[in-house]
C-alpha cells in the first residue's frame, strides 16, 4: 500500500479514505501478480506493462476504470447493480456497496483478455 499512500493521505474525507483503501487493498490481496503505481493521478494496476484497471475519486464516487472492452462486456451486469457507467468508467456512490464479484471479473477478464498484450492501453 505504500504506493498509494501519498494518494490516499490527500483524501480529506475519512469515510472515502478508508473505502478507497479497503478497495484498493482489496485488490492487493486477491492479485498480488499486479504492479502498481500512480498514473494520471490515480492509482493505478498494470500486468506485464499493460492497463488492467484503475481508480479515482469525485465528492460523490468512486470511479472505476477498466477500459472500455470490459465495461461493455460487463455492461448487463452494471446494469443490475445500478451503478452509472460511461463507455470507459463505471462510478460506485459512496454510500453504496463495492461488488467486489463484478470487479474481480472485470480484473480477471482484462488479465486473460490482455495476456501478451504488449501495448499499455487497448488498441
Amino acid at each position: 500500500m505504500t504506493t498509494f499512500r501519498a494518494y490516499l493521505e490527500k483524501i480529506d474525507d475519512p469515510a472515502q479514505r478508508q473505502r478507497m483503501e479497503e478497495v484498493l487493498q482489496w485488490v492487493i490481496d486477491r492479485y498480488p501478480q499486479l504492479d502498481r503505481r500512480i498514473a494520471w493521478n490515480q492509482p493505478m494496476f498494470t500486468h506485464q506493462g499493460t492497463f488492467i484497471i484503475a481508480f479515482s475519486r469525485s465528492k460523490a464516487h468512486m470511479a472505476v476504470s477498466p477500459e472500455s472492452v470490459p465495461i461493455r462486456h460487463f455492461a448487463q451486469e452494471l446494469d443490475q447493480t445500478g451503478y452509472q457507467y460511461t463507455s470507459m468508467i463505471f462510478r460506485i456512490p459512496w454510500d453504496r456497496d463495492v461488488d467486489y464479484e463484478l470487479l474481480g471479473k472485470m480484473i480477471e477478464y482484462n488479465l486473460k483478455d490482455k495476456a501478451g498484450y504488449t501495448a499499455f492501453w487497448r488498441k
